[in-house]
């Protein structure tokens, strides 16, 4: 039987009881949150497996809850399952830019719940599992390129000596450009690195085109500069600027 700790957020104190009993009939434990800021405060507390919320919540919603559990090192890898009671796709595109795992409408089918809850916790057991096979290895060296900052194990990122709060997903493009920053990265090929998902290259130029809207905002943002670090490449993709190119920004 399961012994995973499962954290549901909700304010439906009716729908928490019946996810509850659900999930608890499979043998998982389950904590519970009226809202986001309670989901906080238990997670600080709390070992947790995976979260399933509402997006819909008062104080701080899912949406709001998914970005903060993405900035927190030691939560950026728990599976998110978020609620919803409407499935538009402008609401599950910025969902998957935050890195939800998996949507679910309601009402909620009991067997579609425990399939995603399964299939989450089985993938995040296999991720872990691996990690911990794998031979020890030294700890990584921080990427620097021009004014930016990557630390990869510890999913922070500096411009000009300034922290940058980013999602799992746009943290994973820039540490995909800042791997290899002197060649021009396809879009089929970045979407593996933040979406984990293997499509076409329209497909995948939709998908990236909103993520990196975002992250080039954050990064000008906290430069204090209207200058992009990163080039558009049309037709093909995105790379950092050259040296060339960065050593000039303050000129």
């Amino acid at each position: 039987m399961p012994s995973e700790t499962i954290l549901i957020v909700d304010d439906d104190k009716t729908l928490v009881t019946g996810l509850m009993l659900t999930l608890q009939a499979e043998g998982y434990d389950v904590l519970t949150a009226g809202n986001g800021l309670e989901a906080l405060e238990v997670l600080a507390q709390s070992h947790v497996d995976l979260i399933i919320a509402d997006v819909a919540m008062p104080k701080m919603n899912g949406y709001q809850l998914l970005e903060r559990v993405r900035q927190n090192p030691e939560w950026v890898a728990i599976p998110f399952l978020l609620l919803t009671g409407r499935a538009m796709d402008s609401d599950v595109r910025y969902g998957k830019e935050l890195g939800v795992d998996d949507y679910l409408t309601k009402p909620i089918d009991p067997e579609d719940l425990l399939a995603s809850v399964r299939g989450k916790l089985l993938r995040a057991r296999i991720l872990l599992e691996t990690v911990v096979s794998q031979p020890h290895q030294p700890q990584s060296h921080l990427l620097e390129y021009g004014p930016i900052r990557l630390d990869p194990d510890a999913f922070q990122v500096w411009i000009d000596d300034q922290p940058v709060s980013l999602s799992l997903r746009e943290f994973r493009l820039l540490y995909a450009l800042m791997r290899e920053p002197h060649r021009v990265h396809e879009h089929v090929e970045l979407v593996k690195e933040t979406h984990e998902y293997h499509t076409d290259y329209i497909q995948a130029g939709n998908l990236l085109r909103p993520l990196m809207r975002s992250l080039r905002n954050k990064l000008s943002e906290v430069a204090h500069r209207s200058v992009d670090l990163i080039v558009t490449v049309r037709g093909v993709g995105y790379r950092l600027k050259s040296e060339e190119e960065l050593s000039s920004i303050d000129t």
